[in-house]
């Protein structure tokens, strides 16, 4: 199995930009499709974003496309988040997940991700 470990969170003004990164160990990240996830307090964990085992293909939740990208360097075991333009409403524990599905699908279902990460707090301050 992989173990994933999230970092690069923190406090961040609104109109700010954070790079989150989630190393994998464990296994070949690149037998994975990967995805983030976020949870705000007493919400529910939600898609943020998704990525392709190669990196070719991505999906991204509509109140981050333009603001977010996700991407992966399969040769340093690393998928990143890169956020600009961050907004209050980001505010959040992100969490990387791990799908070990063999189809093409890139899931949005926090169902279908077999491996996740601790968390790492985002707060945007206005």
């Amino acid at each position: 199995q992989v173990q994933l470990v999230e970092s690069g969170g923190g406090l961040v003004q609104a109109g700010g930009s954070l790079r989150l990164s989630c190393a994998a160990s464990g296994r070949t990240l690149s037998r994975y499709v990967m995805a983030w996830f976020r949870q705000a307090p007493g919400k529910e964990r939600e898609f943020v974003a998704t990525i392709s085992r190669s990196g070719d293909n991505t999906y991204y939740q509509d109140s981050v496309k333009g603001r977010f990208t996700i991407s992966r360097d399969n040769a340093k075991n690393t998928v990143y988040l890169q956020m600009n333009s961050l907004k209050p409403e980001d505010t959040a524990v992100y969490y990387c997940a791990a799908d070990s599905t063999i189809s093409l699908r890139l899931s949005r279902s926090r169902k279908d991700y077999d491996y996740w990460g601790q968390g790492t707090q985002v707060t945007v301050s206005s």
